[in-house]
């Protein structure tokens, strides 16, 4: 993980799917370990979901709040 990667989860949008369009770090965890048990997508957009299910899967999803703010 890189420190840029979590500012990435507030900022970059689903590409494509059932979620298209919304932000990554507002994706629902039930869509999130989805990918988790499929195997997530190639590529930095995988490593983001990957990054964000396992933020959070372990409740951790309030640290991104002041990222929000600032993006």
């Amino acid at each position: 993980m890189e420190p840029e990667d979590l500012k990435k989860l507030v900022s970059r949008k689903m590409p494509f799917g059932k979620y298209e369009g919304w932000l990554i770090a507002d994706l629902p965890g039930p869509y999130l370990n989805w990918f988790a048990r499929e195997g997530f997508p190639q590529g930095e957009i995988g490593r983001l979901l990957a990054l964000m299910q396992e933020i959070d899967h372990n409740g951790l999803s309030p640290l991104l709040d002041p990222l929000r703010s600032s993006s």
